[in-house]
């Protein structure tokens, strides 16, 4: 529990902010998967997929949601996974 009102607001703040961070994070996850199951199927639509999914990866970089090392490296995977099919 809050002891003063800055507190109090800090604690809204965070609250609003982990919500929003959780699922901007969810949208990355589901991303990544989707494009590493169009690689396991070998769908040639793969490379649109991945398009997409690195696009969020970005916008989420830039948010600070994820680490832009991070997002670098599942780009790397990612496109390494397409280039195979």
């Amino acid at each position: 529990m809050a002891n003063s009102k800055s507190a109090d607001k800090r604690a809204r703040q965070n609250k609003r902010r982990y919500e929003l961070k959780h699922a901007q994070r969810s949208m990355v996850r589901t991303a990544v998967k989707a494009t590493v199951k169009a690689v396991e199927e070998k769908d040639k639509k793969a490379a649109e997929v991945l398009k997409t999914a690195q696009s969020t990866v970005d916008k989420m970089a830039s948010k600070g949601v994820i680490h832009k090392n991070k997002a670098a490296r599942l780009k790397s995977r990612l496109n390494r996974q397409v280039k195979s099919v």
